[in-house]
């Protein structure tokens, strides 16, 4: 009786790879983890920021998460020349892949209010473990992959393979990159979007398993793949894990646009819009809608034209046709939500004198051809460098030159209660100072969020006096709500918390993104002095066991991950929220990388360590110039948008990326001892500093320090990291 077939040793399964028509099959499998790797990150952060409702902070956390992780499955790696049967490992891996972000974010959205406290906000250190517990299992298996992928790809067991991965992989992401940005993300929800490189990396491990002839290996990918199949199209998985995150209320709607996720859920007949898991606005919640907009409408009440940003679908809009205005323009960033208010809360929206515009509310005031006579700006706090520009000095100018003579600006921050604390006052006091730069007179206001007005005109606390002599009807912006709201108590408690010495904030020194992410700490009992610390020291420690060539590439893929993210905010505070460009910039920079890959893969020959060091002062050289490029470019906005957003961004990210693409193959060539060891200690290094440079440039750095000082200091780091390279072999 004929006994199983034998299955190849490790020799004959490197045999298989390296055999002509195997090696070529090994390349798209490649590109299929890239491709993977690109849409599961974009998916699952999508994901934990909007179950988790986390800011800007939460948002480096969960970059720094995926890299450090991905990182430490690369340094695994080092053993995968050992792996008796790599083929089949890639092949269980594929599946493994295909799998897991499914599942993962299904126990994300079903376990979240089992884990956490329902309705309760998910304070740093518990967000920050749920990134490790849910990334955890895929990004080793991807970081693994990477040196298990240049292993099998050594034809000759020399550096040339290490780069062939690094560009395979980066055309892998680029493809992704592209297919989410503008396919995947506007037609389809997070589930429907992750079975796309589920199909195609069990359609790549089964054409493995059978190349291989491994029969009962295909028949597993071939089986989990029809159920899989099956089961998503049994069981609607969104739907049913809107319901277990949800659960209490009616989910009436459900969607996904390039801005994020958008939910409608009812409960006694109110309807809550709740977007990226942070509540936007919900009907019937008069008493808000009336504060957004009153205070505003009082100091002028013989206001014509009102610009509203934000805040249209509660009531706001219809509040303020209350006064005697001729139009009312209201603009709202994601045309997603006034599709959906057109169906939930359509009465908001219904007066023909409501003009109503998706666009960036910055850059609607910015382009505006009319003058105003109230600007309200009904937008949450600046947790976010996004929201940060609409309370920037550069705004205020702008906002004030889009007003009638005397005209005024309304905008709200923090949570007033009775008590200023510490971080309540060095918001309403960098709001303050930097009004207080644009108009002649601010008004504090000590409301619920602490309302601060500006004008060249004069300002009034009379709100009750005013609307009772124009005959506004309300229900809670009246006499009795603000005799015990604008008390003198309350008044002198706002006063005396003011800092005159507050810094200014300003777009490329975003402090007010700064004080509300310390405002927020402050609400959780969180120490992140040891923590910092700690990570500090592990972080110094690896550095010192690095070799020259590996921390090229550690300063380099700090530098791309810190100025990525430098051009991603200037380009936003010039151009706004435009996600189709944002997609062209992240994929030039994608397209860059894997342009200085493969120029540096096919130079190899005679290249050594210190055409690496070359390269790595030539990135310090680029981190110098930046401020003056992006200096340059927003003044080219103005005179020519299309050139600077279409063109310009992009060509500066591309460059950035491809000397950063260049680094990795030469420093593989330059540091090379074994293919497994030397691409294990390269791609740890990369993902390591890119993991250092998403976490502290975008939560820190740049809120504390300012853009300038963020590139001078990585200009700095190059500049030494090349020395070390120059200076020292190994």
């Amino acid at each position: 009786m004929a006994g199983p077939p034998p299955q190849p040793s490790h020799a004959a399964s490197m045999a298989w790879a390296r055999g002509p028509g195997h090696a070529r099959l090994l390349f798209p499998a490649v590109c299929c983890l890239g491709v993977s790797a690109m849409i599961t990150q974009l998916v699952l952060m999508r994901e934990l920021l909007c179950v988790l409702a986390g800011n800007e902070l939460f948002l480096g956390t969960v970059l720094g998460s995926w890299f450090l992780l991905t990182g430490l499955g690369a340094a695994l790696g080092r053993g995968a020349g050992r792996v008796r049967r790599p083929v089949a490992v890639l092949i269980v891996a594929q599946v493994l892949v295909a799998v897991l972000p499914v599942a993962s974010v299904f126990a994300l959205r079903a376990l979240r209010n089992v884990v956490f406290v329902r309705g309760a906000e998910v304070g740093l250190a518990e967000g920050l473990v749920t990134c490790v517990v849910l990334l955890l299992p895929y990004c080793l298996l991807a970081g693994y992959l990477l040196t298990l992928a240049a292993t099998l790809l050594s034809v000759r067991a020399d550096a040339a393979s290490i780069g062939q991965v690094y560009f395979l992989d980066v055309l892998g992401d680029i493809a992704g990159g592209l297919l989410f940005s503008f396919v995947l993300v506007h037609w389809l929800g997070h589930f429907a979007i992750l079975y796309v490189p589920a199909g195609l990396n069990l359609a790549m491990a089964f054409t493995l398993a059978v190349a291989h002839r491994r029969r009962a290996t295909a028949g597993a990918v071939l089986a989990v793949a029809v159920g899989g199949a099956s089961l998503a199209g049994a069981v609607d998985l969104d739907t049913l894990s809107t319901r277990l995150e949800y659960a209490g209320r009616r989910v009436v709607h459900r969607g996904t646009s390039p801005y994020g996720q958008l939910v409608v859920a009812e409960a006694g007949g109110q309807f809550d819009f709740i977007a990226n898991g942070l509540p936007l606005c919900s009907t019937g919640q008069v008493e808000r809608a009336e504060q957004a907009v009153h205070y505003a409408m009082a100091q002028r009440p013989g206001a014509r034209r009102v610009l509203l940003i934000g805040g249209g679908v509660s009531g706001s809009a219809r509040e303020a046709l209350k006064w005697p205005v001729e139009a009312v323009d209201y603009v709202e960033l994601d045309p997603a939500v006034l599709d959906v208010a057109r169906r939930f809360a359509p009465a908001a929206l219904a007066d023909t004198r409501i003009g109503v515009h998706a666009t960036d509310g910055r850059v609607f005031v910015r382009r505006a051809r009319r003058r105003y006579d109230v600007i309200v700006a009904d937008v949450p706090d600046p947790s976010t460098s996004q929201i940060n520009r609409l309370y920037t000095r550069e705004f205020f100018d702008e906002a004030r030159a889009a007003l009638t003579p005397g005209g005024v600006l309304a905008v709200t921050v923090g949570q007033y209660a009775n008590y200023v604390s510490d971080g309540l006052a060095g918001l309403i006091s960098t709001a303050r100072r930097t009004l207080g730069e644009a108009f002649d007179n601010v008004l504090v206001l000590p409301t619920e969020r602490v309302t601060l007005l500006a004008s060249d005109g004069g300002l009034t606390a009379d709100i009750a006096g005013r609307i009772e002599r124009a005959g506004i009807e309300t229900q809670y912006v009246r006499r009795d709500f603000l005799r015990g709201t604008l008390t003198a108590d309350r008044f002198a408690a706002i006063r005396g918390a003011l800092d005159e010495a507050a810094p200014v904030n300003r777009d490329f020194s975003p402090v007010l993104y700064y004080r509300h992410l310390r405002y927020w700490i402050s609400r959780y009992r969180v120490r992140l002095g040891l923590l910092a610390a700690a990570g500090g020291l592990a972080l110094l420690a690896f550095l010192v066991r690095l070799r020259p060539a590996a921390l090229a590439v550690f300063t380099t893929g700090f530098a791309a991950s810190a100025l990525e993210v430098v051009i991603l905010l200037g380009f936003q505070i010039v151009h706004g929220s435009l996600y189709h460009r944002v997609g062209v910039i992240v994929t030039m920079f994608m397209v860059g990388l894997a342009g200085g890959a493969w120029l540096a893969n096919r130079r190899l020959a005679g290249r050594g360590r210190r055409d690496v060091a070359r390269l790595t002062w030539a990135v310090a050289a680029y981190a110098a110039l930046l401020p003056a490029a992006l200096t340059g470019l927003s003044r080219l906005a103005g005179v020519a948008e299309g050139l600077s957003g279409w063109v310009a961004f992009p060509l500066l990210t591309a460059g950035l990326a491809a000397l950063v693409g260049m680094v990795f193959p030469l420093a593989g060539k330059a540091a090379f001892g074994g293919v497994a060891p030397t691409a294990s200690r390269l791609y740890t290094a990369d993902y390591v500093g890119a993991c250092a440079g998403a976490l502290l440039v975008s939560t820190l750095l740049v809120p504390l320090l300012g853009v300038y000082v963020v590139c001078g200091l990585v200009a700095v780091l190059n500049l030494a990291g090349g020395a070390v390279v120059w200076f020292r072999d190994g």
